[in-house]
């Protein structure tokens, strides 16, 4: 089986390879200046103390995670919406260790600034174990010094040619997204893992994560 890095690196090339030069180009420099904006300086880290949130998941109820860390840690990834198939792909992988995180005492969420809607789309599509929270504006991405903004020419590209219009899936005009990044919050309510990927089409595989809380 394909690990996740080798299935993520086959999308891009996939992807990447049937489309314009100039696009690629285009997406290339989005994130070489997402880099340089320093974005890496103001994520939060281990030790620090994680934003409480209380938001709607798939089915509209109310999820909250100080309710949830009275009972177990949170294992919280943030996704970027039901478009980007990198997203996909790592939702999908991380379903297979869902039970192996509720054994070490760790509940599996995803946030993105998506509407339930659409969270509950890729639940039904992809037969996804774990809940899918919706963070309009991307609030509590923010919280976690996840979130940008998406300026031209990527808005345009993204609009306009691949026709991923975000204020549809997001329901607010502000064309922000969070970094891709995950965080184990125990029951003090600190960070005690995190790992974020500026570059969106890769992700660590979640063997990391098992490593780093010795589940493996």
């Amino acid at each position: 089986m394909k690990t996740l890095e080798e299935t993520l690196s086959d999308l891009k090339e996939k992807i990447e390879g049937r489309m314009p030069a100039a696009q690629v180009n285009i997406m290339h420099e989005a994130t070489r200046k997402l880099e340089a904006s320093g974005i890496a300086e103001r994520i939060l880290r281990v030790g620090d103390k994680a934003p409480s949130f209380l938001l709607k998941n798939q089915e509209g109820q109310d999820v909250s995670s100080e309710a949830l860390l009275q009972n177990e840690k949170l294992l919280v990834t943030f996704y970027r919406g039901l478009w980007c198939p990198y997203c996909n792909a790592d939702l999908a992988n991380l379903k297979r260790y869902t039970d192996t995180f509720k054994a070490g005492g760790i509940r599996l969420l995803s946030i993105s600034p998506q509407l339930p809607q659409h969270n509950e789309a890729i639940v039904a599509r992809q037969r996804l174990n774990f809940d899918l929270l919706s963070d309009p504006g991307n609030a509590v991405a923010a919280q976690f010094g996840l979130r940008w903004e998406m300026v031209d020419p990527l808005r345009s590209l993204y609009d306009n040619n691949f026709n991923i219009h975000l204020p549809e899936y997001n329901g607010d005009n502000s064309w922000t997204l969070p970094v891709p990044a995950r965080f184990i919050i125990n029951q003090n309510g600190e960070i005690e893992y995190a790992e974020y990927a500026i570059d969106y089409t890769k992700r660590p595989n979640p063997e990391v994560v098992l490593e780093a809380m010795k589940l493996a």
